[in-house]
């Protein structure tokens, strides 16, 4: 449930389109920067398979057409700095001292000082034991103090998966990986910090390291005298920054943020930052938090002095760059401004002191930047599900706009509606798309499938242009196909994603009904009798539970590999949303638990070597099914792995959409095991 794959990608291209291909034109501008840097050339696709040129003066915001690409030498804009998951540590995971004089060893689960003039070995340590060793050895810089820890590993508890149809033949073979579950006992590091001089080994008074899968990091001060770590607490509501005194072991807090519900620590993935960015040319760092219940940058002195950077009802989507010299962050956000959609990307840049912010966009669209090599000036690209490219040319110290350059145009082309209406507090926008079938006919009612994924890892309905036809093969089946973003998930206030904690079978339902019942009021063809969905992964656990908790308005559901138990599946992820130590949360939310409320109908398919959400979540919710009475169509893809990809996708695609014509719109397929019928 970490990743995501979508039913929707399964089904795309499963139809071929009997209209002319889409094409769009004039929608990408690569800026090839002349070398005095006020100048750039790009390319513009056209119809015929031509081309032009077009030459920018970016001082002169003046744009003319050339007509061939110039000869001028050019600089490339930098790449995009990715600080993605970035760490900047100071002697971590380090053996030999900074000053190359000595090295540490070890032995017998012990560490050990060699000098490197006579060779000797001093014993550091003498606890060590297996399962119990020294591990993660980091030098101060200055080669007085070093910092360890102790580790004691966890459970490395396994899951098996049987691959019942090797492509080489022979027997069935047993696969099996570390594998850890909610509430399986994660490794352990135990800190210690030794004085090189005397050998004195100092246990600083601190709760153990406890992480399923990421060791500590050591960050040091410049001058060696104190280092930290950021650690989290399970079950993700409390989260620090630890600064250790390296000449006495003294412990203080520079971040202790707590919380009720969680501190989004794991399977940020789609945050484009870390919590903790610390600074090259100083001892502070940039803390990104959401203790204002919104996500904003902080500020951390290296005494532990925090201040507040940005603020405001809008969210920090990622760190582009932190400049240092000039004492500014460049980032993304969203939700910046209020008349459009909260989920588009805009960049801005700001002070460390919270001054001089500077929105560097403004149009209605989700927007990627690229930057002059002089940092100077940006070429501004943004779009939307339902809107193809824009280009502009905006000056990088006020924001303000130089000149457009490309407007993209289209033929044969119809985006989504992207449609807006209340959730369930009455006040708050719940966004989503509708996709039609070409030959809509708004005299017709037309059954509805809603493509859902929940997961609170992110948000999932589009934002960005695209000329693929998402929904093709449901749409020519007579289906208009919606997709939307309800509360529990991610990129929207601490309020809203709130939802989620310990309520994973919330889904969102409640906003998501209200939002097609808003639909089908200004849209009477969406027909709210005959609503289905499906999902993969988290969304095919949010699927099956449409149909157990909410089946008075989901009338057939398709559940691809689904999470069927948040216990059954990585102890990362769901320990994230449903909490630790595992308890009662996670029965309520079980559909293997709630199998007996089944309504409807229900379909369950899943890969048997899904390396993602072990297989056994479904055969046990199809257990306990079974136990239940319950009538439900089931498929098993022999070999096929998470979300069924590979040769056995046609065959997928075409039973989920008999399965979605039978009971939603009480066709018979036609019997394919019939000669005369063509498969």
């Amino acid at each position: 449930m970490g990743f995501r794959i979508t039913l929707a990608a399964l089904c795309f291209a499963a139809v071929a389109s009997a209209q002319e291909t889409p094409r769009v034109f004039k929608d990408r501008v690569t800026p090839h920067w002349f070398a005095n840097g006020a100048k750039f050339w790009y390319e513009n696709n056209l119809p015929g398979d031509t081309k032009e040129f077009v030459v920018v003066d970016a001082e002169r915001g003046a744009r003319e057409t050339v007509e061939k690409a110039p000869e001028e030498k050019s600089d490339e804009a930098p790449a995009a700095e990715d600080r993605n998951n970035r760490r900047r540590e100071r002697g971590a995971s380090n053996e030999t001292s900074p000053d190359g004089n000595w090295s540490v060893v070890t032995k017998d689960h012990n560490l050990f000082l060699k000098s490197k003039a006579d060779e000797k070995e001093i014993a550091l340590t003498t606890d060590g034991k297996e399962g119990s060793s020294y591990t993660r050895v980091s030098w101060a810089p200055g080669s007085k103090t070093i910092a360890a820890f102790k580790l004691t590993p966890g459970d490395k508890k396994e899951v098996y998966l049987v691959s019942s149809s090797p492509a080489e033949g022979g027997r069935a073979t047993l696969r099996t990986r570390p594998y850890a579950l909610p509430g399986d006992k994660f490794a352990r590091y135990e800190l210690s910090v030794f004085e090189v001089a005397s050998h004195k080994q100092t246990k600083p008074e601190i709760d153990p390291y406890e992480h399923e899968w990421e060791p500590p990091r050591i960050h040091w001060r410049r001058d060696g005298s104190h280092f930290a770590f950021q650690q989290e607490d399970r079950g993700h509501q409390r989260f620090r920054v630890i600064d250790v005194d390296a000449r006495d072991g003294s412990v203080r807090n520079l971040v202790d943020e707590k919380t009720k519900t969680f501190i989004w620590t794991t399977h940020t993935e789609g945050l484009n930052l870390s919590l903790v960015n610390w600074l090259e040319k100083s001892d502070d760092l940039i803390y990104v938090s959401e203790q204002s219940g919104w996500r904003h940058l902080y500020f951390v002195s290296a005494d532990g002095k925090i201040a507040p950077i940005t603020k405001g009802e809008w969210v920090i989507r990622g760190i582009e760059k932190i400049d240092e010299t000039e004492r500014q962050i460049w980032f993304r956000a969203s939700g910046v401004f209020a008349a459009q959609d909260p989920y588009l990307i805009h960049y801005g840049r700001v002070n460390f002191d919270g001054s001089g912010l500077v929105w560097l966009t403004e149009g209605d669209g989700n927007h990627v930047i690229q930057v002059s090599p002089d940092r100077k000036w940006i070429v501004d690209g943004y779009s939307r599900a339902d809107m193809a490219p824009t280009h502009e040319l905006r000056r990088v110290n006020d924001g303000k706009l130089v000149c457009k350059l490309e407007q993209a145009e289209t033929t044969n082309w119809t985006g989504p509606e992207v449609f807006v209406a209340k959730g369930r507090d009455g006040k708050t926008d719940i966004w989503g798309i509708i996709c039609r079938p070409r030959d809509f006919d708004a005299k017709k009612k037309y059954p509805i499938l809603e493509d859902i994924y929940a997961g609170p890892q992110g948000a999932f309905v589009p934002k960005t242009f695209s000329l693929q036809d998402r929904y093709a093969s449901f749409n020519k089946l007579g289906f208009i196909v919606v997709k939307i973003d309800g509360m529990g998930t991610a990129y929207r206030s601490k309020a809203f994603h709130d939802v989620c904690w310990h309520n994973l079978k919330d889904a969102g339902f409640e906003d998501r009904i209200l939002w097609m019942k808003a639909a089908a009021k200004k849209y009477p063809e969406l027909d709210l009798d005959r609503v289905g969905v499906y999902g993969t992964s988290a969304g095919g656990q949010n699927a099956a539970g449409a149909v157990l908790f909410r089946p008075e308005f989901y009338k057939a559901a398709i559940a691809n590999c689904g999470c069927h138990d948040n216990r059954m599946d990585k102890a990362s992820w769901n320990e994230q949303w449903m909490g630790y130590p595992v308890g009662a949360q996670y029965a309520e939310c079980s559909n293997i638990d709630n199998a007996g409320k089944l309504q409807g109908a229900l379909f369950l398919i899943v890969g048997e070597l899904d390396t993602n959400v072990p297989p056994e979540s479904t055969f046990r919710f199809a257990d306990a099914l079974i136990k239940a009475r319950k009538d439900f169509e089931y498929l098993v893809v022999p070999g096929a792995d998470h979300g069924v990809r590979g040769p056995a996708t046609p065959y997928v695609q075409r039973r989920m959409q008999d399965f979605f014509l039978r009971h939603l719109k009480g066709e018979q397929p036609p019997n394919r095991n019939s000669a005369a019928v063509s498969n």
